[in-house]
Formats: structure tokens, sequence, C-alpha cells
């Protein structure tokens, strides 16, 4: 009998071991009182000035991505300091990170991003953060991490390129057939309209040009001009801006690859029009709030001097 009892006790205390090591570690933080969960738990501490490399998906409670290292091709990274200031629940999290862990929880937008939330969101919504913390490296690594990922980048960035161009070919034939412009087509992909020959030598790389402008999206909507009249025309006249020719040395660089390509078949006095796929823009980017991602771009040009 009382070996039994004994068995019993060790039965006991070896099915209370398993449901403990069965059960997700939980802490709170103690700025906003975050609540967090390890899914798995790392070891290893990142050394003070080497880098812990993580990902990070943000979801609303309906589990819509708001952000996600997934979508980019670095992942996220923080520097150890030990000395670095706590202010928030989330630097707590970050700052507490180790090699291998996985953590899940729940909180407000507000929480998140402070006062740097986005305007189109309720700061009180509740999001789902789900954070793991995989490698730890020095300085001299992760810059080589870095730049091995970026030519890797840049490689598919170009196959992305060359899909494009393919994609927007009919989109730009079908827009030179509605307006009826006899337009030409390099290698590159670049339609051009001759409006007005102009006068002189060809120019070549190297020479710089002052040209006036007009860029449009497809549609017709006016995203930047140096002309004044055009600018007030289409109200977008500002006061703090000179409305000039615009001096550019072309095939250096200074300007988009389709006007560094189009400003080499004018010459001074030459007017044409550029129509320039999105690749020879502003890309996959975009530019600022008048210009969406992969938008195909029109400019009138008209070259004033040739220097």
């Amino acid at each position: 009998m009382k070996n039994s009892k004994s068995l019993l006790a060790i039965l006991a205390l070896l099915v209370g071991a398993s449901i403990l090591t069965s059960c997700k570690k939980t802490k709170v933080t103690e700025k906003d009182g975050i609540e967090y969960t390890y899914v798995k738990e790392g070891n290893e501490k990142a050394p003070n000035g080497e880098f812990l490399l993580y990902n990070l998906e943000i979801t609303t409670a309906s589990d819509s991505v708001i952000y996600s290292t997934a979508d980019y091709p670095f992942p996220g990274y923080i520097m150890a300091n030990d000395s670095m200031p706590v202010e928030t629940g989330m630097d707590e999290i970050f700052l507490s990170l180790r090699k291998g862990d996985s953590i899940a929880f729940e909180t407000t937008i507000k929480n998140i991003y402070g006062e740097n939330a986005p305007p189109t969101v309720n700061k009180e919504d509740i999001v789902k953060v789900r954070l793991g913390a995989f490698e730890i490296m020095n300085e001299e690594a992760i810059q080589a991490y870095f730049e091995k990922v970026m030519a890797a980048e840049e490689v598919k960035k170009g196959e992305r390129a060359k899909e494009r161009i393919i994609e927007e070919e009919k989109i730009i034939q079908d827009y030179i057939k509605e307006k009826g412009l006899a337009a030409q087509k390099t290698e590159s992909g670049l339609y051009y309209v001759i409006e007005e020959e102009g006068t002189g030598e060809p120019v070549s790389v190297g020479t710089t040009m002052h040209v006036n402008y007009a860029g449009y999206l497809l549609d017709g909507t006016l995203f930047d001009t140096s002309v004044e009249s055009i600018a007030r025309e289409n109200n977008m006249f500002n006061e703090g801006r000179p409305y000039e020719p615009l001096p550019v040395t072309v095939g250096m660089g200074q300007v988009i690859p389709g006007w560094d390509e189009g400003l080499l078949l004018l010459k001074k006095g030459s007017k044409g029009k550029f129509i320039i796929p999105s690749p020879l823009a502003y890309g996959e980017n975009g530019a600022g709030d008048m210009i969406p991602a992969n938008s195909v771009l029109v400019f009138d040009v008209d070259v004033a001097e040739v220097q």
C-alpha cells in the first residue's frame, strides 16, 4: 500500500510536469499592459552592438494584413543595446527578444503605432501580431547579408520589369490609336512622337538641355509641369516654385530612364511627346501621391536650349 501511494505521487508529478511544459509561457508588459504569449522560446540573446533579425506580421481582427515583413525583400532588424530606454510595451517586447523566439499577441493599433497610426484606421481597433526572431549577426555579417539580398532583388526586379513592359504594350498601343498619334518605338519600349524636328546637331550623352514639359497619367491627369499657364489651367499653380525650363544633363541618370533615352532623340527647338512604360518611369514604387505604382506616363516636351 505504501509503495502504491509513492507510485501514484510520482505519476502525479510527471503528469503535472507534462502539463506545465505543454503550456505556453505568457507575459504582460509593464508599459501598456500588452499580454503576449511565447509560441516558441529561444535562448540566445544578441550581444550589445549586434543585430537581431526578425519577421513581423500585423493583421486586423479579421486577418487582413496591415503590415508584413514578407512583403519586403528584407526582414526587420534591431541592434541590441541594454541601455536603450524602454518607453512602450512594444519596446519591452522587442528589447527582450532572443533568437528562436516566436511571439503572438493582440492589442490596439495605438499600442503598436503610438501617435504614428495610419489616419485610415481607428487607434482603438484590435490587431493581431506575430513576431519571430531568427538570426543574430554582427555589423559585417548583416551588411553582407543585405548586399546579397539586394542583388537577388535587383535580378527579380529586372525580370518583373521585362514582364511589365510586355503587359503595358497593348495599353500604350490602345492609347496611341485612340489619340491618333504617329508614334515610334525604341528597343527599350519607349514610344515617342517628334512633333517639331528642331535644329542643330543631335545631342549626345553629357549634353545639357533645358526642357519645358508637362507630365500626364494616361487618363489625362496632369501631375507636373514647368509651364505656368498649363499649371494654372489645371488648378495646379504653386506660388512657391519657379516655372521655367528644367536643365537636364542627358544620359547621366538625373531623370527617369524614359527621359534620358527620349531626350537623346531631340534637338534644340524640338517638340515631342514621350509615352513611357512604367519600368522606364517610376516603376513599382510610383512617385508621391500623384503617380501610382506601375503607371504609364505621357510627357509633352519642348527643348528650349541646348548647351
